[in-house]
């Protein structure tokens, strides 16, 4: 199974710099509730992040209304913030909406990319591969992100752009927990080369059918894995 990366309890967390400070507390946020370090229904403390994310309770604040407006964060009146419950029931409709986004993406990149845009995918899909060979999930994961998005910025269409952008922000905790199944992992890995290959050759119908399809794959491995937690805990309290 993929490891999660291990946090260095001797190393203090760094101060986050005054410029953009909410902006930046919110980012590492993002991350710590997209890797489940802050897990779904739980009551945030201030507390105790402000002193991890060496920042204020106002920048923090602000921070939080951030993450509301995104779908992570509940604020709630007189009653400490939550994170929010992954939404299920979108699920589907999230990912088939952004299949159809990188679908094209990877049509248009096909037709427009430089041969500088197709070296550097290259090189991130053998990073991406070094990091599944060595189980680390994380990085894995950052990567994949960086690939998805470099095909979106190689389509060269700013509105189609903008729109992904709205629509992954809400797809990366889900995606995050689709691939901690051991077997999507391995099989997004394979998806991932058959992109690269059809971009590489120009074959616009090919890339956007198996990014399509990529996509839509994680959100079905996605609503698999909350299956069968689900069956998990109602066997539990049985």
């Amino acid at each position: 199974m993929p490891q999660k990366s291990e946090p260095n309890p001797g190393r203090k967390s760094p101060k986050l710099k005054r410029m953009g400070l909410h902006e930046r507390a919110a980012a590492r946020m993002r991350t710590m509730i997209i890797r489940g370090e802050l897990p779904p229904g739980s009551q945030t403390q201030e507390a105790r992040l402000s002193k991890e994310l060496g920042v204020s309770r106002t920048p923090l604040r602000e921070a939080m209304k951030v993450l509301a407006a995104e779908g992570l964060i509940e604020l709630r009146p007189n009653r400490s913030p939550r994170i929010a419950d992954l939404a299920v029931d979108g699920i589907s409709e999230l990912f088939e909406a952004l299949a159809g986004i990188e679908r094209l993406a990877a049509e248009l990149a096909a037709e427009r990319a430089t041969e500088r845009d197709l070296a550097r995918l290259r090189t991130l899909q053998t990073r991406m591969e070094g990091h599944h060979r060595n189980g680390k999930l994380d990085e894995y994961f950052a990567i994949n992100g960086e690939i998805h998005d470099t095909i979106v910025r190689m389509a060269r269409n700013t509105p189609l752009r903008e729109a992904h952008v709205t629509l992954i922000s809400r797809a990366e905790r889900a995606r995050y927990l689709a691939l901690g199944a051991d077997r999507r992992w391995s099989n997004s890995v394979d998806e991932h080369a058959g992109v690269l290959a059809a971009l590489e050759a120009r074959d616009s119908e090919t890339a956007g059918r198996l990014l399509g399809a990529h996509v839509r794959r994680t959100g079905t491995a996605l609503l698999e894995v909350i299956a069968a937690s689900q069956a998990k805990q109602t066997a539990a309290q049985s």
